[in-house]
């Protein structure tokens, strides 16, 4: 009842009391005369019907308009407004209304952006994801999965995993991950087309602020690289014990005979001494190798770049295996520009060509012939060394680069070679930025192309 005499209603309510007493007035007065009566209620209409027409359009008409922008506003549609000054409260309501609409405005396009962030980032993962509701749905896969396994994003939204995962790891992760309730890691190798991919898989379960489960995200991490950085080097510690082990194992040996037999014998002292000593200079030499290895690959090793001429390089390395080579019975032609300046590691240069003419020397038969070239061709400094010696099988060329790889390798061990050689030359070109071709026929030759930036 006091809510007739607010401060809205009071107006209102004074004129519905006032014109009542006046018509209670004027009907006293009257004595009852039916046309007074009958004039006093047509004039109390028309004041309740204006009365109730202000009422309407100061109060429910706005209210009205409130409530449909109000809906519209939890419908999402966030740019609608609502203006009204019929009354100041309803001009207050108006101001409410519209700063609830721009601030959900606000808070819409920071979900929306905060939402493409978090898109842009799950979809340019270097790791396959996968997020799983507690029913088994799966509800999102990133590109970096689907590029992994195949298919579409739409043939893995919406489906139980079991049915569109194939691998069974996944099942047993994702089982495991609900069952125990902590992070799960697996292992398993996946065929991609020609390709064998090592993957480690981690599942991790999803709590809510109750800490009851809600679902699980599976992480995907390619290791096909480390696995084959463990597996090269296992193949090196393997193959590092084998070339210490054969020449040790000869000095040991000779000098143990030595040592038992006496050196009365001194052909036979002088011919162990030599196998001791041919054994002694392998050993350095690979020690030296993998020693030049090692420098190459550290991640402080520095070029110690200076300019020279290619005739100054030449005439530093040629003489020593031309020599060997016409031993040899091979034909030696070198074709240099001598005037050419290089800026480039000297010593390293030089450790690139005597590997490669060693080679070329080595693998050449009597009577063959080895060929070296420097020039340039366009912005580039071009090395080539060509043989006429046993050659290479196509398939074997990628792998002549790698450590301890040797294409005749009783020739090779023989002849004292480490099988670091290659491998040496590799890293001293790339460490120059240059890169490397390599031309070759079963028992017609080999040519090997080296290109440094000038």
């Amino acid at each position: 009842m006091k809510d007739l005499f607010s401060k809205a209603l009071l107006p209102y309510v004074l004129v519905i009391i006032l014109s009542l007493l006046v018509t209670g007035l004027i009907i006293w007065q009257s004595e009852g005369h039916p046309f007074v009566l009958i004039v006093l209620l047509l004039i109390d209409m028309v004041i309740f019907l204006s009365m109730f027409s202000l009422l309407f359009n100061k109060y429910v008409k706005p209210i009205h308009k409130a409530t449909h922008t109000i809906s519209q506003i939890v419908k999402g549609n966030y740019n609608v407004r609502f203006h009204s000054s019929a009354s100041e409260e309803i001009g207050a309501l108006s101001l409410k209304i519209n700063s609830l609409a721009r601030n959900m405005s606000e808070i819409s396009m920071q979900e929306q952006r905060q939402s493409e962030q978090l898109s842009t980032i799950i979809d340019n993962m270097q790791s396959g994801l996968v997020l799983i509701d507690e029913k088994g749905y799966i509800h999102v896969v990133n590109r970096k999965f689907i590029s992994m396994f195949g298919k579409t994003e739409k043939d893995y939204k919406g489906y139980l995993y079991y049915d569109v995962l194939e691998e069974e790891k996944f099942h047993d992760t994702v089982q495991k991950t609900f069952l125990y309730e902590r992070n799960i890691k697996e292992s398993f190798t996946h065929r991609s087309g020609l390709n064998k991919l090592h993957l480690e898989i981690i599942g991790a379960p999803i709590f809510n602020e109750r800490s009851m489960l809600k679902g699980a995200v599976l992480v995907l991490y390619d290791i096909t690289e480390l696995k084959k950085l463990e597996k090269t080097r296992k193949d090196f510690v393997a193959n590092v014990s084998h070339e210490l082990r054969t020449p040790i194992t000869s000095i040991k040996g000779f000098s143990e005979t030595l040592l038992e037999s006496g050196i009365n014998d001194q052909d036979t002292t002088k011919e162990f001494l030599t196998i001791i000593q041919n054994e002694s200079h392998r050993l350095q030499l690979l020690i030296e190798d993998l020693l030049s290895l090692s420098r190459l690959e550290r991640e402080d090793f520095h070029l110690v770049l200076n300019k020279f001429k290619a005739g100054e390089l030449i005439d530093e390395v040629l003489p020593a295996l031309k020599h060997n080579a016409e031993q040899k019975g091979l034909k030696f032609s070198v074709d240099i520009d001598s005037e050419l300046t290089m800026k480039a590691d000297k010593e390293r240069i030089k450790q690139v060509i005597i590997n490669l003419l060693d080679n070329a020397i080595l693998y050449t038969s009597k009577n063959g012939s080895v060929e070296f070239y420097l020039g340039h061709v366009e912005d580039y400094i071009h090395i080539k060394v060509a043989d006429t010696g046993i050659g290479i099988e196509q398939k074997a060329i990628p792998r002549i680069f790698e450590r301890f790889y040797r294409v005749d390798k009783a020739r090779s061990r023989n002849t004292g070679g480490t099988g670091l050689g290659l491998a040496i030359v590799k890293h001293i070109v790339e460490v120059h930025d240059g890169k490397i071709e390599v031309e070759s026929e079963i028992n017609k030759g080999t040519t090997i192309h080296i290109y440094l930036p000038k």
